[in-house]
């Protein structure tokens, strides 16, 4: 009988659990502690809602605050692992006016911990469950107050030394083997992302739809958000950009407070979260809905670019060919529109290019929308691998300037999809999105859908 969504989600953090301890077995055993994200507050007593760290996330799927995982790894080949959660008692009253809280009993059950115990109890129990372990895996620096707690835990199992209790002798950084892990997802995570791509997909279908001289880039960026809320995603996996006009030239433009005027163009990099997971696509298209012959030629342009950075995504190509492919395509079209001069060579080796191209052509994506994970090993691009969420985003921003024709002044494109590496190339998770010119004008052309 087939298993549950729940089920099979539950099934995948307790195997990223058990892979976790087997690279910590390999590397020596010792004990793990994984906290999740501490609250925040807005302004005096309101808490901005609260969001689980995304590497405590990955171990346990528990979104509830005030939680640490602690995981206990023997260094032999057949050792026991002891997975071990600490988080806030239930308290009847204090859910009548914050919520549900499963209470560690509960929470032991339905997130397959071998045991739980009130947060409270954390600092008083950390110094045995970290004494004669050989390393503390522990990412030391990420926050100050639970710092302070493994600190003070270790400073109190090494006062024990004289009745025969060692301290960990290597304190490690635990983001190290769990940025490797999460490079590669697995199919919970591949499946939860590809939901939130067609959920981002249809809101950018509907801000198409919506957009037309007149209105304000806030208005078209509450649109993006009823459709993300609408069909169930939690939250934007990063603020959205919504940039009409000289403002898409801003490349973290997140303002979202001008009117969008007739004959710009409208750049909307934005993307939902969902179960923790992000999507992150961006679509340029006109006000009007009709490209001008000169936003329709740089349009293209950043199309092409695209999709020779697509033929590069695939297992054993390194990281960085996508992003030269793109770049190459780029150089050329410049030197082809007149916004460069000189040969192609010449602009590839001064960076010329960068001049209308500033960033790299995507980077990881999951849990994050810059997702964990090093780009380069030992100094060198790494290898793409099946598993691995790509972004490819080529964009091209023109700026007034003496020496560029005026019919391309603030125009400002840029093109973003989310690929998943296969075993046979690439699979592009937002396929979906309107992207052609033809499609898009088509969206736009529909009176009667766009109210």
């Amino acid at each position: 009988m087939p298993r549950s969504p729940e089920a099979r989600a539950l099934a995948a953090i307790v195997r990223r659990r058990q892979q976790l301890a087997a690279r910590l077995r390999a590397a020596g055993g010792g004990v793990a502690i994984v906290p999740t994200a501490p609250e925040r507050i807005r302004n005096r007593d309101a808490h901005y809602a609260f969001r689980a760290d995304s590497y405590f996330h990955y171990l346990t799927g528990f979104t509830e605050p005030e939680a640490v995982l602690v995981l206990i790894v023997g260094s032999g080949d057949n050792s026991a692992t002891r997975s071990v959660l600490f988080c806030r008692s239930k308290n009847e009253e204090r859910e009548i006016w914050d919520g549900f809280r499963y209470g560690p009993a509960a929470a032991a059950e339905v997130f397959g911990f071998d045991e739980a115990h009130a947060i409270d109890d954390f600092a008083g129990k950390l110094p045995e469950l970290i004494g004669n372990q050989p390393a503390l895996w522990y990412a030391l620096g990420y926050d100050a107050a639970h710092d302070t707690r493994v600190l003070e835990a270790l400073n109190a199992v090494r006062m024990q030394g004289r009745s025969g209790v060692i301290a960990p002798a290597d304190i490690r950084d635990i983001r190290g083997p769990l940025d490797e892990m999460r490079l590669i997802k697995d199919e919970v995570e591949i499946d939860t992302m590809r939901q939130a791509a067609r959920i981002s997909g249809e809101a950018h279908r509907r801000a198409m739809r919506f957009t037309r001289p007149g209105v304000n880039e806030y208005e078209v960026e509450a649109e993006l958000l009823h459709e993300f809320r609408r069909q169930g995603s939690q939250s934007v996996a990063y603020n959205s950009i919504v940039a009409g006009g000289a403002n898409a030239c801003v490349l973290h433009y997140v303002s979202n407070d001008a009117p969008l005027n007739d004959g710009d163009l409208l750049l909307i990099d934005a993307g939902c979260e969902l179960d923790g997971y992000a999507s992150d696509i961006t679509r340029t298209f006109p006000v009007n809905g009709r490209f001008s012959a000169a936003q329709r030629d740089v349009y293209e342009l950043v199309l092409a670019a695209q999709q020779a950075a697509f033929a590069q995504a695939r297992p054993g190509n390194t990281y960085d060919t996508t992003h030269d492919a793109a770049v190459k395509v780029l150089a050329q079209g410049m030197l082809d529109l007149g916004l460069l001069t000189g040969s192609l060579d010449s602009v590839l080796e001064t960076g010329g290019y960068r001049r209308f191209y500033m960033h790299r052509t995507g980077h990881w994506l999951g849990l994050d929308v810059h997702d964990a994970g090093e780009y380069k090993l030992a100094g060198q691009w790494r290898p793409l691998q099946p598993g691995m969420v790509i972004t490819v985003e080529p964009g091209c921003y023109i700026r007034p300037a003496p020496d560029v024709p005026e019919a391309f002044w603030n125009i400002g494109i840029r093109i973003e999809d989310d690929v998943l590496i296969t075993e046979e190339g690439h699979d592009v998770l937002t396929i979906a999105t309107p992207k052609s010119v033809s499609d898009i004008e088509l969206i736009m052309s529909d009176v009667e859908e766009r109210g």
